[in-house]
């Protein structure tokens, strides 16, 4: 299974391609709906990566696709330019998945 990244930034698109991703850079809601008619219709593509800004703004295009389809995993992915989280908000996670304080 392969991988699909769909970010709304070319630094996010650019590294993941270093790491052997494939992907596109989508920007407005027709370019979104176009990247995911192409991941669906590839049958290698097990898990889609999206960035959160995209995640967040388009919404309805991916919750219709987790809540219906078991292939692919949609997995939203942060970015540099973020969505506004607490500093430590993956210390503070994992403090309260495990219940002790980091």
């Amino acid at each position: 299974m392969r991988m699909f990244l769909i970010s709304d930034n070319r630094d996010t698109y650019t590294g993941m391609r270093l790491a052997g991703v494939e992907g596109v850079i989508a920007h407005t809601r027709e370019e979104v709906a176009k990247a995911v008619e192409t991941a669906l219709a590839d049958s290698t593509i097990g898990i889609v990566l999206v960035t959160e800004l995209l995640g967040q703004k388009y919404a309805d295009i991916f919750t219709e696709i987790k809540e219906n389809r078991r292939l692919p995993l949609l997995v939203e992915i942060p970015d540099r330019h973020g969505i506004g989280r607490k500093e430590n908000f993956i210390t503070d996670y994992v403090s309260e998945a495990i219940g002790l304080k980091l």
